[in-house]
């Protein structure tokens, strides 16, 4: 009796054992593959979750050691439900043989969505993709979130005042002051300086240096006070408009808008207010008492509505921004530090008088072209949320060449010895900034993909029923590569395994089927259930009658020897 007992158990532990179990097809299919236990399903590698609080959805992933998310493949879109600009992390920068540098995650990642607008049955998609560190990576994964109905803003509805309207300036409001100093030594601005400072301080030749600063300022406030209102006028239609403002068409309008800008800063044409307009403003300003506070403020006032050809371009560039933010504060903080920049100079002439301005000259057109570049900053920013962070790099380093170029240009001019040492960090900073560039358009991954087509020829398959008539009319083993674009180790695949001469003698004898799920389609993500596919590279074998080999899958990538020593198994 204790001799059939003790057998019953060593049947029992040899049947459910899990050494047992890979090499036999009923252990395979309880416990799955030997191979796929190393990674973790979807659902626990990044374990997802989100909350509504109003007009704010709070996206979550934990993503467990040993994983990471792709920041550029992060997407989120709304179905009946209008999105609010949201900013995600930086991230790690992860350097790929065959991507190049891209950022990940590998911390708990949160991301704040405001919702500006949702109808009673809207949903919100949210799509992301991830590797594990070992050599595998999961298919782009979409999450579809139900939410609660969110009315429009309304003047009367304290919504307007959330999240929503708080889309950050790409600079403090504190670089507005800088850009007004700027402009301020532009060859249509600094001449006018004395001009201006005699028509603020009148006929009075005597005056305190305390009046004199008052006098100044005050002229300075009523410009700025100008400025300041423009700013939150704009501002605050921008936060009506808020959401129609983030389509992409508008962004792209709106960076046509900044490019001209930035054009007629180099001279290619001249913006300006009618010269009609023009003149009946300077007649009202000069109709002004000079030396009286009312008088100057009313001078300052108006001559904030004067833009010269050297103003108008950075006062548009700084208002369209602005518009397209929505943020009342920062508009109008901007536009107020604006004026006080300009104004800075013109406090110090009146003061002090006309020996602290720089000799007038060329320097000054250099001066105004420099803000062409700035000006060519806000599309960049603009442009960067429709074509993502690669191509975004690449605006940035292209806008960077062109600055740096420009300016070893004008150094060229200057014979002196210590410019010498300017030019080579000019050429030096230029090489640096062409790198994405060069990495784009000498891209390394074309050649490995062209090489390494004519090593294997598969035959491709895109569903189930193509893949189920492709094993039927094969009378010989198959081998299934499953490969996708975003794929890393699947793209080492290609390059290290499937090149190697040993693998490929012994791949000869089969047939090889390929199936591309880039597209992350319907037919695609069915066929990966039906198989039981949990992520990429996944490569699996069939026999002559088209069954799947018991323990054959490979899982996560293989270098030429280990896969040559697989297929010996299993290929013969």
């Amino acid at each position: 009796m204790a001799q059939r007992i003790f057998t019953l158990i060593f049947l029992l532990w040899t049947t459910f054992s899990p050494h047992t179990a890979v090499a036999t097809p009923f252990g395979q299919k309880l416990f799955g593959n030997g191979q796929d236990s190393q990674f973790l399903p979807v659902d626990r590698a990044f374990a997802f979750d989100f909350q509504q609080r109003e007009n704010q959805l709070t996206v979550r992933w934990e993503i467990q050691p040993g994983y990471y998310l792709y920041r550029q493949q992060i997407k989120v879109e709304g179905n009946g439900a209008v999105i609010g600009p949201f900013d995600i992390p930086a991230g790690l920068s992860h350097r790929d043989e065959f991507f190049g540098e891209v950022f990940i995650f590998r911390q708990p990642l949160a991301l704040n969505i405001p919702l500006v607008q949702a109808d009673s049955a809207a949903t919100v998609q949210v799509t992301y993709q991830g590797c594990a560190d070992a050599g595998f990576c999961y298919p782009p994964e979409t999450r579809t979130i139900p939410i609660s109905q969110i009315l429009p803003a309304s003047d009367d509805n304290t919504s307007s005042h959330q999240p929503p309207s708080e889309t950050p300036l790409p600079f403090s409001p504190w670089w507005a002051l800088l850009i007004g100093i700027g402009v301020a030594f532009t060859p249509c601005v600094l001449p006018m300086y004395p001009l201006i400072s005699s028509l603020v301080l009148g006929r009075k030749t005597q005056l305190t240096l305390r009046r004199t600063f008052l006098l100044a300022m005050t002229y300075v406030q009523g410009m700025a006070l100008t400025y300041t209102l423009l700013g939150l006028i704009v501002a605050a239609a921008g936060l009506r408009f808020q959401a129609a403002l983030q389509h992409p068409f508008v962004l792209i309008g709106l960076s046509v808008m900044f490019v001209a800008l930035a054009l007629s800063m180099f001279g290619l044409y001249t913006l300006q207010l009618p010269s009609s307009l023009q003149t009946r403003l300077a007649e009202w300003s000069n109709r002004r008492q000079g030396g009286s506070l009312t008088g100057v403020f009313s001078m300052g006032a108006l001559a904030g509505l004067i833009c010269s050809p050297c103003t108008t371009a950075p006062l548009s560039a700084i208002l369209l921004y602005i518009a397209q933010s929505g943020d009342l504060l920062a508009g109008g903080a901007s536009l107020y530090l604006y004026a006080l920049g300009m104004g800075l100079p013109l406090i110090l002439v009146t003061l002090f008088g006309n020996r602290l301005l720089p000799r007038s000259g060329p320097w000054m057109q250099h001066v105004k072209e420099g803000f062409g570049f700035i000006i060519l900053a806000l599309p960049v920013f603009l442009l960067e949320r429709i074509l993502g962070e690669n191509w975004g790099i690449r605006l940035w380093s292209l806008l960077g060449v062109a600055f740096l170029g420009w300016a070893f240009i004008l150094s060229l001019r200057s014979h002196k010895g210590s410019m010498r040492v300017i030019q080579l960090l000019l050429l030096a900073g230029a090489l640096i900034a062409a790198k994405p560039l060069q990495d784009w358009a000498f891209s390394p991954v074309d050649a490995p993909q062209k090489q390494n087509a004519s090593a294997l020829t598969f035959t491709p398959v895109a569903t189930m029923t193509e893949l189920n008539g492709a094993l039927a009319k094969s009378h010989q083993p198959v081998m299934l590569d499953l490969y996708a674009d975003w794929c890393v180790a699947c793209k080492e695949f290609e390059k290290y395994t499937f090149t190697d001469r040993q693998v490929q003698g012994r791949l000869s004898r089969i047939t090889l089927l390929q199936a591309d799920v880039t597209a992350n389609r319907a037919e695609q993500n069915a066929m990966l259930k039906r198989l039981q596919i949990l992520g990429l590279p996944t490569i699996l074998f069939f026999d002559a009658q088209g069954k799947e080999i018991p323990g054959s899958r490979v899982t996560g990538f293989m270098d030429a020897e280990k896969f040559q020593t697989h297929l010996q198994k299993f290929v013969p």
